[in-house]
């Protein structure tokens, strides 16, 4: 029998959250012998999609500002009209090319309505498509607050004319599809969780540290960086510290960053063994990203979250606050931040004991490989 195929399409517009997450699925489809090819839109990342998959990239896009109300290209500049004409000849070309027994397109409809150029072509031909593949949508477990009327309605009937099914990956005991979706019931029937898409339970580090910083792809999480660097300087705590900017970090501010920075201090861009030193540290700091939040809760470790809010961006406060309720975190606001309140919330943090065991479930990936194999 051949492997059955599944082409899955992400965006990433801003950090590289989603490049992670649809990368953590597609390996674990990999390992269950799928046919993996996943399209790719934004700047490249190195590692991802990761090995044993086939990677189409098209011509990048990424967003033009935090509130994601337009498009540049990789050098900044505006799209035109032949632009995202040639990015969505690609895409076509590749479905048909594929020829995919499942095709998954992650965020769209909830999110990235940018891309509504290029995805609702491919949802015709999706739909024209003889046989006519499956077709999900793979959503994480808390999605952004919408502030204009008709959106949800957009997305429900978009949904209801062309999706199969919508996995939520998430744990329904930490939270619900309907707490952040209000029309959620409309599409009850096709609703599915997976669970927490986490990276499996990471080795030992080779190299220890006390305290992991970190600022996910680090296109907005400079302000943080900086108030843990401050913290550092006057902390009381004198073991070894690992700041991770992230990739997307411009160069100058990185240069400032590493000037007069304390010998404790290891100041790097990307540390591709990040889970595994969560696994050695005795406290965690970082904003409250979907993949960051899951591999801190594979590690157990303790954490201070710093929830991203620019633009009005709500999701990570959500996750940061739910976590606070459950005992398995500290929230503080991004509005406000400073080295000397990082440095008490640090202290405070390093006197409690580290977070026991918790019943999250966090197997998502290997969970969506058996759902897919089931639609089949």
């Amino acid at each position: 029998m051949t492997a059955p195929r599944v082409l899955i399409y992400v965006q990433h517009l801003l950090g590289i959250g989603h490049l992670a997450r649809v990368s953590r699925i597609a390996a674990a489809l990999a390992r269950d012998a799928f046919d993996v090819t996943v399209i790719t839109g934004g700047l490249p990342v190195p590692g991802f999609p990761g090995p044993d998959v086939k990677a189409v990239t098209l011509p990048a896009v990424v967003a033009s500002n935090a509130g994601f109300s337009g498009l540049a290209d990789a050098n900044g500049n505006p799209v035109d009209e032949d632009f995202l004409h040639r990015r969505r000849d690609l895409l076509l070309e590749t479905f048909h090319a594929v020829r995919p027994n499942i095709v998954i397109i992650e965020a769209f409809p909830f999110g990235r309505r940018q891309m509504r150029f290029e995805l609702l072509p491919l949802l015709d031909a999706i739909a024209a498509a003889s046989p006519r593949p499956k077709l999900v949508t793979s959503v994480r477990d808390i999605l952004q607050e919408r502030s204009k009327p008709g959106r949800d309605e957009e997305t429900v009937a978009l949904i209801k004319a062309h999706f199969d099914h919508v996995l939520v990956h998430g744990d329904p005991d930490f939270v619900t599809l309907p707490e952040t979706f209000p029309l959620a019931a409309e599409i009850a029937g096709k609703i599915i969780y997976t669970g927490l898409v986490a990276a499996p339970v990471p080795a030992l580090p080779a190299e220890s540290f006390d305290i992991v910083v970190s600022a996910g792809g680090g296109a907005v999480g400079l302000d943080l960086i900086r108030a843990a660097l401050e913290a550092a300087r006057i902390s009381s705590h004198h073991g070894r510290w690992c700041l991770i900017t992230g990739p997307n970090l411009p160069d100058a501010d990185f240069a400032a960053l590493a000037r007069g920075t304390p010998g404790n201090i290891s100041l790097v861009r990307f540390r591709k063994d990040f889970p595994s030193l969560l696994r050695g540290a005795a406290l965690s700091i970082s904003q409250a990203g979907y993949n960051t939040v899951c591999d801190v809760l594979r590690a157990q470790c303790r954490s201070i979250l710093v929830p991203f809010t620019a633009g009005g961006e709500t999701e990570q406060t959500v996750r940061a606050n739910r976590l606070a309720e459950l005992g398995l975190a500290v929230a503080l606001p991004e509005n406000g931040l400073t080295g000397h309140l990082l440095g008490e919330t640090i202290k405070a943090s390093l006197a409690q004991p580290k977070p026991g065991a918790h019943r999250l479930d966090l197997n998502g990936a290997e969970r969506t490989a058996t759902l897919l194999r089931d639609m089949l």
